[in-house]
This record gives structure tokens, C-alpha cells and sequence, in this order.
């Protein structure tokens, strides 16, 4: 029996198998062609391709030569400025043996590298430079200092399109015989928020209860409600019926096991849908904020959403 995570079984092999990203994929096959390529910084929100565009663009250079001109290290595992002195330097000095005149360094997760670390960095990609290739990927830039970002092409990954998406989820449905409905390729969306690591796990998790996926199993394995029931709670609280808009929340709660914060981020979700004025739905935002803030700090849950729908019922007769 194969025990491997889908989202492993089903990484691309090559940059023509990744989904979306058409700008930048565009870019790393011409350095596949002309066997050259400067030192790349990929960043963006998790799960949209940065790892697989790295790995698929080391087997395309690289082929069988892989295991030898490939190191790949997790930099919040190994985030120390020994790190950098001891195993990138050594895998680093070394001659490529394969017909690539270079070697890859992958340094996933390269925003939780201390900034002693980024600096050493810095110096063993200017020593090294002839013989070595670096890729560095974030989820925020800005935690990667300036001297290390001037000496890499960027590139920033956005979060994946509807179609995408799906035409993963149908691969991977006829590879794994699942029967899919409709509003439950819409419900994966939703969750996604154009993660494809998240839409893999998630079908993954479904696919462990049952071959058909439906919507409500979708939101159920994710613990998140359905938009329309968190419009529901809301439109609740809007037209003053706090008792309805509470009696709804608990029972989204107990349902779905949803976290305080997994109900504020849904609820932040839902706002430019909500039928009121653009004024309100500012009111609105503002408090989902302070909420969120309060939440954050360790606040009770269960006490600061109905604070936060008590406010919400209050705000139109103000």
C-alpha cells in the first residue's frame, strides 16, 4: 500500500506539470534551455508552487544528475548562522559533476533565517558563485535583508486561479476514482484560498470518509461553514436580532468545530458581500479588526463573538 501524502505523490516532476504561475514558469524554462540562471528569490503566500517550481526546474537541469547537484534544506529547521558556515559552504565549494556547469541550493522557508545567518549567506553566494546557484523561498520579502534580495532575480508567486486549481483537483479525482460534485469543486475553492497544498490535503482528507465529495463533507473536514451561513449570522446581527445571530454562531461552532479566529477570518471573508452601505460594512471591517486584535492577545472566544455580534446588532441604530 502507498503511504505517501498526496500533496508528495502528486508534486509536479517538471515545470510543464505545474499549475498556474504562467509569467514566471515562462522565465525558468528559458533558464532550462540556456543550462544558466542567476540566484532566484521566490516569494508569496503558501502552497501556490514556489517548492515544486524549484524542485521541477533542479529535475529539469539536472535529470538523473539530481541527487548530486541538488541540496534542499528547510531553513526553520536549520535557520543558524552554522548552518551556513558548515553544510551550504561544503555542498557549496564543490565542483558539479553533472554536464550543468552549476549546482542548486534550495533554502525553502528562507525568511526564518537569522539575519546573522542571511548575512554569511550573502558571502558564500559571492565566493561560490561560479560553481553554485542559490533559490531562496518566503512568504514575505520583507524579512529577507536588502543585500541578499539584490543579488537574486525575484519572483512573486500569487495565489492560484479558479482553473488552476481544478484542473488539478480533475486529475487527481481520475487518478484517485472520486466522484466530485459540483458546488463541492466551489466549496474547495472557497477553502482554499488559492492553496493548492490545502486543496490537495483537503481532498485527500475527504477521500479517507467517503469516494464522493460533497460540500457540506468538504467544509466539515476543513472546519470552515459555508458562506452563506456565515451571511446568515451576520444579516442576524445587522437587522438587530442578536439572539438569532448567537443562537447561529453556536451552532456553527458545534457543527463545524471552528475556532474563534476561524470564525473571525470567514466573517472578514463575507463582508463585501454583506447587503448593507459601504459605510457600515467600514464599521463592520473596523470591528471584525479589533476583535481579531483581542482574540489574538488570548481573550475568551466564545465571550468576545458575542461582544462582537451584540456591536453588530447596535450599529444601525446608531
Amino acid at each position: 500500500m502507498d503511504y505517501i501524502p498526496w500533496t508528495e505523490r502528486y508534486r509536479p516532476a517538471t515545470l510543464d506539470a505545474v499549475a498556474g504561475q504562467k509569467d514566471i514558469l515562462e522565465s525558468l524554462k528559458s533558464f532550462v534551455k540556456q543550462t544558466n540562471m542567476p540566484h532566484l528569490l521566490f516569494t508569496g503566500p503558501a502552497g501556490v508552487g514556489k517548492t515544486s517550481c524549484a524542485i521541477a526546474l533542479a529535475k529539469d537541469l539536472f535529470k538523473e544528475n539530481i541527487g548530486a547537484s541538488f541540496l534542499e534544506l528547510n531553513a526553520s529547521d536549520e535557520r543558524g548562522i552554522d548552518i551556513i558556515r558548515g553544510k551550504i559552504k561544503d555542498f557549496a565549494r564543490s565542483v558539479s559533476l553533472a554536464e550543468v556547469p552549476f549546482k542548486i541550493i534550495f533554502l525553502d522557508e528562507a525568511d526564518s533565517l537569522t539575519p546573522d545567518a542571511q548575512h554569511a549567506l550573502r558571502r558564500t553566494m559571492e565566493l561560490f558563485s561560479s560553481v553554485t546557484r542559490f533559490i531562496m523561498s518566503c512568504n514575505y520579502s520583507s524579512k529577507i535583508i536588502e543585500p541578499l534580495q539584490s543579488r537574486c532575480s525575484v519572483f512573486r508567486f500569487s495565489p492560484l486561479k479558479y482553473d488552476d486549481i481544478m484542473a488539478t483537483v480533475t486529475r487527481i479525482a481520475a487518478s484517485e476514482k472520486l466522484q466530485i460534485d459540483e458546488n463541492a469543486l466551489k466549496a474547495l475553492f472557497y477553502v482554499s484560498e488559492g492553496d493548492m497544498r490545502k486543496i490537495i490535503n483537503t481532498l485527500q482528507g475527504v477521500a479517507m470518509i467517503s469516494s464522493h465529495l460533497t460540500e457540506e463533507a468538504v467544509h466539515k473536514v476543513t472546519s470552515r461553514a459555508r458562506p452563506d451561513e456565515i451571511r446568515k449570522m451576520l444579516e442576524h446581527a445587522l437587522q438587530g436580532k442578536f439572539t438569532d445571530a448567537k443562537a447561529q454562531l453556536l451552532e456553527l461552532m458545534l457543527q463545524y468545530g471552528m475556532s474563534g479566529e476561524d470564525v473571525i477570518v470567514q466573517i472578514h471573508r463575507s463582508i463585501p458581500e454583506l447587503s448593507v452601505t459601504d459605510k457600515e460594512k467600514v464599521r463592520v471591517l473596523e470591528l471584525v479588526g479589533e476583535y481579531n486584535f483581542r482574540l489574538v492577545e488570548g481573550a475568551n472566544e466564545r465571550i468576545q463573538l458575542d461582544a462582537l455580534l451584540a456591536q453588530l446588532s447596535t450599529l444601525r441604530a446608531k
